[in-house]
């Protein structure tokens, strides 16, 4: 190393270190919010045990997630209140139980639904979720989802310590800053459970940036050594309470490429704004103008009214969905460049095209000459078709040339055959009903439901 590349790596040092010092102002609760948290979580837990008992007296009530840990970030006004049931209670009994106990404690609450519903609200500008579980007494037992969380509770309250807990406040704010924080569908990105076993996991924020800078995927971690299954994910984190769960299992390929990146950045040019998530500005109509006249491709979009299904639901059917149309206009020859979905009252699809027309004819190769029972019906087929160049032959195969069933990929959306490429199920009801297909100067309809999504769009960044 040159003396001016120590200088470099020395100023990137402290600048980390300054950059640490301000987040950790920025992120750790005072005084006052930790009291504030406290007594409403008292009350909370008070509120939904006086309930339950009610019910069953063998239930019991359990703080569950960051702020029972102590790793929630200041701002953050999340609080989780499990309600334990015995594993012997039917599980439509649990239902009523939990509703009963979660309207009684958020009594201007409203029922959402993950593997059973739940109640979730506001209690002193505090956003709740009170949900039911199963006391089970080891995490392999469980009846559902939900029954591992208090074992993630216990296995976390062991190992984290103060210190820990500040580590992981700095690495939540990191993941938020830069947009891969969130374990729904949407995002598929890093939860707080996982969060924390990665910093348990490397001893603190900057080790973890260190070592998920070099990563080759996929990376494996076992921190119990079950050492029992494998899994086909990008970055696998076998979770110590369930060995069968890869706690990482939601994060895409993308996230945990975007997490490496960003870690490099970090390390390398260390800056606040990476803590600070960044919300783009609405793009344009003139700028959206001049990014199609500039590329000279074809945008088209499909928009349509947005299944009324929640997210978790939504957006893995709008990217199975775009994957099915992007794989039709392949299929035709419209060769994609990229593409994106949209949602909120309304759903886009949206595909940027190399080429939107093709010429009236297309190439249709048969089988070769030498393979005799397909090359003989391939030929006795089109021999007899008056519409074809051909049968002739192209080195050893048959091949003819016939007329192409789309010449623009406009007319393919437009089309019936939209229909056939492996669509949501909800997606696919939401365009039987109705779309329309936008393209040039029409996209500047989107812009005010979309403004954000689409200067991300134009404007891409890791």
């Amino acid at each position: 190393m040159t003396d001016e590349d120590a200088g470099s790596a020395e100023a990137a040092g402290d600048a980390f270190e300054d950059v640490i010092r301000w987040a950790r102002e920025r992120f750790e609760p005072d005084a006052d919010e930790r009291e504030t948290l406290e007594q409403v979580a008292a009350a909370l837990a008070e509120r939904a045990e006086t309930a339950a008992l009610e019910l069953c007296p063998d239930a019991d009530v359990l703080r569950v997630g960051s702020t029972a840990r102590g790793t929630w970030i200041s701002g953050d006004r999340d609080v989780d209140v499990f309600v334990r049931f015995p594993p012997g209670l039917e599980r439509e009994t649990l239902r009523e139980y939990g509703l009963t106990v979660g309207h009684a404690t958020l009594p201007d609450g409203h029922e959402e639904f993950a593997e059973h519903p739940y109640v979730k609200g506001v209690f002193d500008g505090f956003d709740v979720d009170v949900v039911p579980c199963y006391r089970v007494e080891r995490a392999t037992e469980i009846k559902s989802a939900v029954d591992r969380t208090p074992f993630h509770n216990r296995y976390l309250a062991d190992r984290l310590d103060d210190r820990l807990a500040g580590e992981v406040r700095l690495t939540k704010a990191f993941l938020k800053g830069i947009g891969v924080y969130g374990s729904d569908l949407r995002t598929q990105g890093f939860s707080g459970y996982l969060t924390e076993l990665l910093v348990c996991e490397y001893g603190g924020f900057r080790p973890l940036l260190e070592t998920a800078a070099d990563w080759q995927p996929p990376v494996t971690l076992d921190p119990e050594t079950h050492g029992t299954v494998s899994f086909d994910d990008p970055l696998v984190v076998i979770d110590p309470t369930d060995p069968e769960r890869n706690v990482a299992a939601v994060c895409s390929a993308e996230n945990v490429a975007r997490f490496q990146h960003y870690a490099r950045e970090a390390l390398a040019n260390p800056r606040r704004d990476l803590f600070e998530p960044d919300e783009p500005a609405p793009l344009t109509a003139s700028e959206l103008r001049e990014y199609l006249e500039r590329r000279e491709t074809t945008v088209l979009a499909l928009r349509f009214d947005a299944p009324d299904v929640v997210d978790d639901q939504l957006y893995p059917q709008l990217r199975k969905s775009l994957a099915g149309v992007t794989s039709g206009l392949e299929q035709r020859e419209f060769p994609v460049f990229r593409s994106a979905a949209f949602a909120d009252d309304a759903a886009v699809l949206l595909v940027e095209l190399a080429a939107a027309e093709r010429p009236r004819v297309e190439r249709h190769e048969g089988p070769p000459v030498s393979v005799r029972a397909h090359a003989e019906g391939f030929y006795e087929t089109y021999a007899a078709d008056p519409d074809v160049y051909g049968p002739f032959l192209d080195g050893g195969r048959y091949v003819v040339e016939r007329e192409r069933e789309f010449t623009t990929a406009r007319a393919f959306l437009e089309s019936e055959h939209l229909f056939d490429v492996g669509l949501g199920a909800h997606v696919q009801r939401a365009l039987e009903d109705g779309y329309e297909v936008l393209e040039g100067n029409a996209l500047a309809t989107l812009l005010p439901a979309f403004g954000p999504e689409l200067r991300r769009y134009v404007e891409p960044q890791p």
